[in-house]
């Protein structure tokens, strides 16, 4: 068997989010807000212990009053923002304005990073004739990181959660990346981190294959064990 078409997820498996450290310092500087370099330590310790840097860890625990729009935080825009800045105000901040700001943040380019071997990957997919859709849990539009990058070059197309109103592992995402690619489910492979989330596509007759959610420079060539089954057939 060999595979028509790819689908990746986002966060974990082609780009990975910058450090909580990095986020809020780039927004502090950006607000001319100057804190003593421990002090910027340990905010940026419990936003994300508060699990409130979107891409980044899990909450250790998600306050009560937020535990709906936790669970559907993918399905719209409105509920992504309203659960991560909610989780970042369980972090008393120096200024008010500094929790919007980190969620504008972490939707701008600078704010991620592309695995080493993501353009390769890609690129070398293409150039097979192999169709790529990103298919992602999440609440705003990736498409400009993915540009300015240069990735888009190699990406067919994308199927995001907020967009779509569900979010993975529900087989519909999967199955519209397959229809925009024009290729059935049991031709494609799905690529992600998230064993419950990205492993939905099973159910649909996908192969899947996971990686690693680790740091950039920890995994340099996690994705290109998919080159070889692209052309040869299913990961095991």
């Amino acid at each position: 068997m060999t595979y028509k078409g790819v689908l990746f997820d986002f966060s974990g498996t082609l780009f990975r989010i910058e450090s909580a450290g990095s986020w809020l310092r780039a927004v502090l500087d950006e607000a001319g807000i100057v804190l003593p370099p421990e002090e910027v330590r340990r905010y940026a310790m419990r936003l994300a212990v508060a699990g409130a840097l979107p891409g980044g860890t899990a909450p250790q625990q998600v306050p009560p009053d937020l535990a709906e729009v936790w669970a559907t935080r993918d399905e719209s825009a409105e509920r992504h923002r309203a659960a991560y800045t909610g989780l970042a105000r369980t972090v008393p901040l120096p200024s008010p304005a500094l929790y919007d700001a980190l969620y504008e943040r972490h939707m701008t380019p600078d704010a991620w990073r592309p695995y080493a071997d993501a353009a390769e990957v890609l690129s070398t997919l293409r150039r097979e004739g192999i169709g790529v859709a990103v298919v992602s849990n999440i609440g705003w539009d990736l498409r400009p990181v993915f540009r300015a990058h240069g990735l888009d070059t190699w990406v067919d197309t994308y199927v995001l959660s907020y967009e779509h109103g569900v979010q993975k592992p529900d087989t519909r995402l999967f199955a519209a990346a397959c229809e925009l690619l024009g290729q059935d489910p049991h031709d494609c492979l799905m690529v992600g981190d998230d064993r419950r989330a990205d492993g939905g596509a099973v159910e649909l007759g996908c192969s899947v294959h996971f990686v690693e959610h680790l740091p950039v420079e920890e995994r340099p060539a996690g994705l290109r064990p998919v080159l070889e089954p692209a052309s040869r057939g299913p990961l095991p």
